[in-house]
């Protein structure tokens, strides 16, 4: 199997603020360039991703946060290959928000994510997180 065919391990924060979600803006250079996503970053060699949403939410933001559940998961092969991107529920425990690599950052109401261009393997979580608001809503 080649590595374009193996899926790279990648994790995603859903961090909630009522209705509002905590999304992140790609840096100029990076291949998804000014691309919003759920934050988060790639799973190190024999660390959960549950560890990894810790420390990547330590360095690229300077916040500590708590993993509650597994949210969902979302397979995206892009140009540079295939992408395993797995989303956790996250609570913020400590910190101030500094954020470190991304271009901005948003609090955005889940109602209006479609007005963001999210990265590919990031969509599928919109939809879902739609369905559970609505659902409280009910």
């Amino acid at each position: 199997m080649e590595d374009r065919d193996r899926a790279k391990q990648v994790t995603a924060a859903i961090l909630l603020r009522g209705r509002e979600v905590f999304i992140a803006q790609r840096p100029p250079g990076d291949r998804l360039a000014f691309r919003w996503e759920f934050p988060g970053g790639t799973v190190e060699e024999g660390e959960t991703p549950e560890a990894c949403l810790k420390r990547e939410m330590e360095e690229e933001f300077g916040i500590q946060v708590q993993v509650l559940s597994f949210f969902a998961r979302s397979l995206y092969r892009y140009d540079h290959g295939l992408i395993d991107l797995q989303a956790y529920r996250v609570r913020w425990t400590g910190g101030r928000l500094q954020p470190r690599v991304h271009a901005a950052v948003a609090w955005v109401p889940i109602s209006r994510l479609d007005r963001y261009d999210l990265a590919p393997a990031d969509r599928p979580f919109v939809q879902k997180l739609r369905c559970e608001l609505d659902t409280k809503r009910k």
